[in-house]
């Protein structure tokens, strides 16, 4: 793995996700973000915004699969939700849970998330980046 996820001593220690990644590898990977599609641009979970969640983290997961590589190489995370409020950190949390026991990870990583007030397209309520760093 080319990623080390670290909450140093110096910052607070959330359970979420890590305050640092150190990245070893020498390849960065920047996967667009990613939205509540399936390969076949059909739209997933309309309204539900666990379901966009767990969808967006499937898509990012199957895209570092088909090269080579995985989510432990996931340095960074931004996550992009329409209209956000603290009430719906439990409907992140369960689409993230929910695809991490799909794929089979940990999908804590060092992660900003930002309020936006509208996405691409109008049924969109979530969209997650990513930054990966491969061997």
């Amino acid at each position: 793995m080319s990623v080390e996820l670290v909450n140093p001593d110096c910052l607070p220690k959330p359970e979420a996700y890590r305050q640092l990644s150190i990245a070893s590898g020498s390849k960065l990977v920047f996967l667009a973000g990613q939205v509540a599609r399936d390969a076949d641009g059909t739209p997933v979970g309309g309204g539900d915004l666990a379901a966009q969640v767990e969808q967006c983290y499937l898509n990012i997961g199957r895209a570092l699969t088909e090269i080579g590589a995985s989510f432990d190489d996931v340095a960074k995370l931004t996550v992009y939700v329409v209209d956000w409020a603290p009430e719906k950190m439990p409907l992140l949390g369960e689409g993230v849970g929910r695809a991490a026991a799909k794929l089979g990870i940990d999908p804590v990583k060092p992660i900003t998330l930002l309020g936006v007030a509208a996405l691409g397209e109008p049924d969109l309520l979530v969209e997650v980046e990513a930054t990966a760093v491969v061997e």
